[in-house]
């Protein structure tokens, strides 16, 4: 009875092949939406860097919020919203709610404190939702 177990696993093989091939097209397709990078100044790029310091600022147990500096960094991944930045923030002698953190003067001394974190934001601009993704820093010591 060995002999009638061949066709069924030929036929499946025949069927196995385009669906393996459409896969691998697949994939190449998607692994071409890599980041490129973009335009600092762009507007959407500016605004998903506010939403990343304010998420940073909500997610510290410090009471003094950090401010933006310098951006390292600006991508955009391919067709998509999805932005990668790489930012330079610095520790402000503000509370995290008070109005003007952006004009705020920086901690100095020990108090002082620069972080460069790396955020990944998926910004819906049509309605104004952005979603951190991602987000990983490290404190800068000279």
């Amino acid at each position: 009875g060995q002999m009638q177990l061949m066709p069924t696993l030929e036929t499946a093989m025949q069927w196995k092949l385009p669906l393996l091939v459409g896969l691998i097209v697949l994939g190449t397709h998607v692994c071409s939406c890599k980041f490129v990078d973009i335009d600092k100044n762009s507007k959407d790029f500016a605004s998903a860097v506010e939403y990343a310091v304010f998420q940073f600022n909500e997610d510290q147990e410090d009471e003094f919020a950090y401010k933006f500096l310098q951006v390292h960094r600006s991508q955009r991944k391919r067709l998509t919203l999805i932005y990668l930045m790489d930012l330079e923030m610095g520790r402000t002698v503000c509370k995290k709610h008070d109005e003007d953190i952006d004009n705020c003067p920086l901690q100095e001394g020990t108090e002082e404190k620069m972080v460069r974190c790396t955020f990944i934001v998926d910004v819906r601009s049509w309605f104004s939702q952005f979603s951190l993704l991602n987000s990983t820093c490290v404190e800068r010591r000279w």
